[in-house]
């Protein structure tokens, strides 16, 4: 229901929001100048401002995106609606209690999507129960695929990573129009932009830009190192006919791009020196010279709270929907370790021993979470334990979702309604829904809801902090 028109002054220009019960919601503001053309390989530019009122009730194009399937389990709460065209889509949407002079809590979302799909349309990142709670959210899109992450002479790398730097200073620049305090900034992200969000805490550029960060099933150790950058950059650049630099690239048009992404999937990036981090799972990611949670010294991170954790089935939604759970070998679960694990045999009776009796599908699901998400996430938390003094807190979200004939389990993404606080709306439910067909256990979304916005307002989620000697950590549900 519509109240009024809320218009808002920025830097920029007028922007003329919605009003509902729940606050204002201001859709599609621009924070960079359009990644159109050659700016697609550029770093993001001030955007030019406009005149008169921009009218912010419509959601923004999104960044071009194939098309991802997961069987019979219906992502579109996760994915959205996939490539929107249109130029302007380096954009931000606002949920705000008020758009007053008050200084209240800001998070800043960074969403997933394995570094080539997603947008801020998707309908799991509605923000009114965070306007609800006195929150200003802040949902960001970024390049994805090749403009964000293809590592290309000639352009910055990690260029979906500057987009979201150049959000979070936007913010640091104009949220307190927005009724947001912008010395009060919270960048969480989950999967690839936990990752992404990872990798701030490592990047110098990010000092001062936030307070606190939350990293919901990313990793600290999932970069590519410049060499496996360049296989893929090379094999992009004769799928597509061009030299392996940004001139050509960007004489392109993004419809290209997308057409040879599945001669990218599968490539072997094993070398002498690292594993495959993503297992296969995205040809793109951050390219680093050294892994964020061996790099935190670098950036803000000992100035920064840190809340991280990840799923306890995480390997279930690239198995589950695809059939493999129950197809899975002996021989799958080795060819996992041997791809995720530098001693693979070791790994396996890890697995086993903490898992009597447990199927093949169920060891390789588990060896494919540890190996992409909770490594990773450990050793983030200990090293960020280690320089940050007692600012880091530990998560694991255990309900399992009764989707896909009750398989489904605590797999990747299952938290995200419950963080959202959405977890009864109808369209996550039924055996296809990400939840399944049970109603979401009574209290769990308002406590995991509840600890994020918490941590948001004073670093504190409500139980201990992480210390490697006593690794605390709370588990929400099952």
């Amino acid at each position: 229901m519509q109240h009024s028109s809320p218009v808002v002054e920025t830097s920029s220009g007028a922007v003329r929001g919605l009003r509902d019960r729940f606050g204002d919601l201001y859709r599609a503001i621009p924070y960079a100048r359009a990644p159109h053309g050659a700016r697609r390989f550029a770093p993001p530019a001030p955007h030019p401002g406009w005149s008169g009122v921009r009218n912010a009730t419509q959601p923004s194009p999104t960044a071009p995106q194939p098309v991802r399937a997961f069987g019979r389990l219906d992502m579109t709460p996760y994915f959205g609606p996939g490539w929107v065209p249109g130029d302007e889509y380096l954009t931000v949407d606002i949920r705000t209690p008020a758009a007053d002079g008050e200084q209240r809590p800001v998070m800043v979302f960074v969403h997933g999507g394995g570094f080539v799909t997603g947008s801020n349309r998707a309908a799991l990142y509605d923000g009114k129960a965070f306007a609800r709670d006195g929150v200003v959210l802040v949902t960001v899109n970024y390049r994805v695929g090749i403009p964000g992450f293809l590592d290309l002479p000639g352009a910055p790398p990690n260029r979906g990573l500057l987009d979201v730097l150049a959000a979070l200073r936007w913010v640091r620049d104009t949220i307190s129009s927005f009724g947001g305090d912008p010395g009060n900034v919270t960048v969480f992200g989950q999967s690839a932009g936990a990752t992404i969000t990872g990798a701030l805490l490592a990047t110098p550029e990010a000092g001062g830009l936030f307070r606190r960060a939350i990293i919901q099933s990313g990793t600290g150790t999932g970069a590519f190192t410049p060499e496996q950058a360049q296989r893929v950059t090379e094999t992009a650049a004769k799928a597509l006919g061009v030299r392996a630099t940004a001139e050509p690239f960007a004489a392109l048009p993004d419809e290209r791009f997308l057409g040879i992404l599945p001669e990218l999937a599968g490539l072997d990036l094993r070398t002498a020196t690292a594993r495959d981090p993503l297992l296969g799972l995205s040809p793109f990611g951050l390219v680093l010279p050294v892994q964020p949670a061996d790099a935190l010294t670098e950036g803000p991170a000992a100035e920064v709270s840190v809340l991280i954790g990840s799923n306890t089935e995480e390997g279930n939604l690239y198995l589950v929907p695809q059939g493999k759970l129950e197809s899975s070998t002996e021989a799958d679960v080795l060819a996992l370790a041997s791809a995720g694990y530098a001693e693979p045999a070791a790994a396996v009776a890890a697995c086993r021993a903490a898992r009597p009796g447990a199927p093949p599908g169920e060891l390789r699901s588990a060896l494919l979470g540890e190996a992409l998400f909770g490594a990773g996430s450990t050793r983030m938390a200990r090293a960020h334990s280690r320089i940050s003094g007692r600012r880091t807190h530990v998560y694991s979200f255990a309900q399992r979702s009764t989707a896909l004939d009750g398989r489904l389990g605590a797999a990747h993404t299952v938290e995200l309604p419950y963080v959202f606080d959405l977890a009864d709306e109808p369209w996550l439910h039924g055996d296809s829904g990400l939840l399944g067909p049970d109603a979401a256990p009574a209290g769990l979304a308002e406590a995991m809801h509840g600890a994020w916005i918490a941590f948001a307002r004073d670093g504190e989620p409500g139980w201990a902090a992480y210390d490697p000697q006593q690794p605390v950590v709370k588990v929400f549900g099952g």
